[in-house]
């Protein structure tokens, strides 16, 4: 659980354009102009980058909601507690 929680929440030591991503060919400036010169079919980066948004959110939304369940469930519990 811990590790998948780590591999969840990871951040890059580098961020994006400060050093070329291995993620994929599409960060390569050289490769998308080979494209573009080669008259193939335009690789929508834009997707990429608003799918790496989506996902910030999806964490982000799952922080919130496990922490507001945490409360939850203390405030759940004081409440508990004070009946006894």
């Amino acid at each position: 659980m811990w590790r998948a929680l780590q591999h969840l929440f990871h951040r890059p030591a580098l961020r994006l354009g400060l050093m070329r991503d291995a993620r994929g060919p599409c960060r390569n400036p050289r490769f998308v102009s080979f494209l573009a010169q080669s008259n193939r079919k335009r690789l929508d980066t834009d997707f990429h980058d608003a799918v790496l948004r989506g996902r910030r959110f999806a964490r982000q939304a799952l922080l919130a909601l496990l922490i507001g369940g945490c409360a939850w469930v203390a405030l759940e519990s004081a409440r508990a507690l004070t009946v006894f």
